[in-house]
Formats: C-alpha cells, structure tokens, sequence
C-alpha cells in the first residue's frame, strides 16, 4: 500500500482531490496505532496525518489548546502535565491492546472518539472538542467551531468529525478544552463482591456527595492482573476519589467507611491509584499478545453484569466493568460470536457492541460496529454523500 504523508493542509487538499476524481480510495489514519480496528478497508493507498504536526496556540490561562491532528500525544501530555492540567476525558493508548506500534496522535483520538475511565462523569472527547479543521472528499479546506463554547445551529460538524473514524474527512487541526488536573487522587478497593453486587455498591457510591471519578469492578479471572498482583486477593471493586489533598483525605475516608459496611476496603496512595486506572483504561488483562476477539460493550451501568452472566452459559468469555458497569471490556474465547452478543444486548435494553481485535477472518465475518436502525443508516448515508461524494475515504470502515 502507497501511503501519503502531507506537510501542509493545501498537500492533503490536493491529494484528496486527485483520488476524488479518479474516484481512488484513501484510508485516513493517523499515528495507525489501531490498525485492525473497525470493518476492513478496502484501499491501495493511505494519507496520514502524522507529518501535520505541533502545538498551534496554547495559553494555559483559557484552558484550550490548539493542535495539528497529527500530533503526538504524548507531547501534548507533557505541554499539559507542565502546565498543571489535562484531557480531561482520559483517552486510552490502543498499542497493548491491539499489538501495534507508532505513536497515537491527538486528530486520532478525536477521530476514533477515545474515551477512558472518567467519561462517565466528564464527558467523551467530542464534549471536549470545540473546534476543527478538515479536508472533505471534495479536497475542501473546511473550518468548524472556535476556541469558546458556542451555540449550535444546524449541523454541529466538530461533534459530527468526533467519532467519524476518517470516513468524513481528514482532520488536520483540532481545539478542545484542557481543565486542570486533579493535584492528588486516591482509589478504594472492595473486596470480595460478586459483579451484581458490585454494580450495586458502585450505584452506591455514586449517590453519595464524595464526587466519585472513576468506579469500575475487576472479577477474580482478571483482578490479579493489576498492579502486578498487589490486589487485595479476590475480586476488587474500585472507586477513585481526586482533588485537593485535604479534600482527597476526608472524602476518601467518608467514602472507605461507607463502602466498609460492604465487605474488606483497603485505600491505594496516588502512584498505585495513577497506575490502576492507565492499566484499566489500557485493558491490561487483554494486552495478551493474542488476537482473541475482545468486545467494547457500552449498556446501562446497571446492565452490565446480567449481559455477562446470560453470555456466560452459551460462551467461554471473560470480562471487567468501567464506568459504573456501563462499560464493559469482553474477551471471548474463540469466535466473536457478533450475532448472540447483540442479540443479548437488544434483549437487556440496548447498547453498542464495537469488535475492538480479531483475527482477519473473524472480522470478515462480524460487523465491527453495531449496526444501525434503518432510519439513522439511512440519515448516515446522506452525510456521508455529502461529505465525501466519490465515496473514497476509509471505504468500508464503519459500513
């Protein structure tokens, strides 16, 4: 495969024009550190942002920092870890996962929508994102949005590119919000619980005025895996506390006696509370070298673990708990078994099912995305005309 790595935006907007008319497809990537992810892409040629590259404005005091998609996104952590703030919605680095290399880039993880652990009370990427700049299937240089929050009127495009995966347009600039980082965290773990009565318990706490960011359960199939086995032993329901450091004390204290009416709690110091949380946003227990299909199953919090059990009595499967339950990261033993697992999810109330890794020929056979109601598809495949006409960016990927 040719690939294309333009320097300017006026290079992309040509090479994309070129295709267009000759009607060539483009594969859109960034830093490609999720190759394998989605639908197959059927292309001789990739265009990359990785060479529109660096920090376009950065004023610490806005709290908004403007980036070339091509980014890495490990500088704009460390321009923000200088500064004292953050991304706010804790976007996950797919190389373990997805046994890749390169390095992930900042139009990337907006692209694909990455979120992490402290979605569920901050917000996805795209409810961080304010403005954009892309390149569409015509080969137009197109501007959406700002550096302030405004209102929408018509088409919101920035929260249209977010999650677009490059079937829209190239991203080649994108503004989003970067709050301040937390000075100190700690992390509760209770053990002991079985997964209904972790959901409940982190229903729980979540109740309570002790502002609770991050809340996830690790079964005793996966619990060992963290911290290089320093886990109290058996499975671990965790619940981070972040803030100030006094206020981070008294909360924690408020929030490890509640929860002690439960079942045996045990209070992680910041490093170990840092490094649980990457590892559960970075899906340790699956970075296992193998292309066993794992599942990212977004449902109800309080779904979650009856999803698992029902799967349980057909299929050898292994799982853990984000977002208060919502999130459920699935790793099957053998085939995707796509069908039952949405089947399932339908049943239970609905949800999204994404086949994150697979082999070739699994992903072949399963939709990587769940599959849309008639009318959204319908209204999905009129953007997408409008938007890339000649049908020629990352054909396939989501449809």
């Amino acid at each position: 495969m040719s690939e294309f790595h333009p320097r300017t935006e006026e290079e992309a907007a040509s090479i994309i024009s070129d295709h267009s008319v000759r009607g060539a497809a483009l594969a859109i990537v960034g830093g490609n550190t999720r190759s394998g992810f989605g639908n197959a892409v059927v292309s001789d040629a990739a265009l990359s942002s990785s060479r529109l590259a660096g920090i376009v404005a950065y004023n610490p005091g806005e709290m908004v920092m403007t980036a070339r998609a091509g980014t890495p996104v490990a500088e704009i952590e460390a321009a923000l870890a200088e500064a004292g703030q953050m991304m706010a919605f804790e976007p996950m680095d797919h190389r373990p996962l997805m046994a890749t290399e390169g390095e992930p880039t900042i139009g990337g993880i907006f692209a694909a929508n990455v979120s992490g652990p402290r979605r569920f009370v901050s917000g996805a990427a795209r409810d961080s994102l304010l403005g954009v700049r892309f390149v569409n299937g015509k080969g137009e240089i197109v501007k959406a949005g700002g550096r302030v929050m405004k209102n929408v009127t018509g088409l919101d495009l920035v929260k249209l590119m977010a999650g677009s995966h490059g079937t829209l347009g190239l991203l080649t600039e994108v503004t989003f919000r970067v709050p301040p980082k937390p000075k100190t965290e700690e992390t509760i773990v209770l053990s002991g619980l079985n997964d209904a009565e972790a959901a409940n318990a982190m229903a729980a706490a979540m109740a309570l005025p002790l502002e609770v960011s991050g809340a996830a359960h690790l079964p005793l199939t996966v619990a060992w895996s963290f911290l290089d086995g320093k886990l109290p032993q058996g499975e671990a329901t965790v619940l981070r506390i972040e803030g100030l450091p006094g206020s981070v004390a008294v909360r924690g204290e408020k929030l490890a006696a509640a929860m002690g009416r439960l079942g045996s709690v045990k209070r992680l110091d910041e490093a170990d509370s840092r490094r649980l949380w990457r590892e559960i946003r970075n899906v340790k227990p699956y970075a296992d070298g193998t292309s066993r299909p794992v599942w990212r199953v977004s449902v109800a919090p309080g779904t979650g673990h009856r999803l698992v059990a029902a799967l349980r009595l057909e299929e050898g499967v292994d799982a853990y708990y984000d977002w208060q339950g919502g999130l459920v990261w699935m790793r099957m033993e053998a085939e995707p078994e796509g069908e039952m697992l949405r089947r399932y999810i339908h049943a239970l109330g609905g949800g999204h099912a994404t086949l994150m890794r697979a082999t070739p020929g699994h992903r072949a056979m399963t939709s990587a995305f769940q599959p849309q109601p008639e009318a959204v598809a319908l209204l999905s495949a009129r953007v997408k005309e409008k938007f890339d006409p000649a049908g020629i960016f990352n054909p396939g990927k989501m449809w």
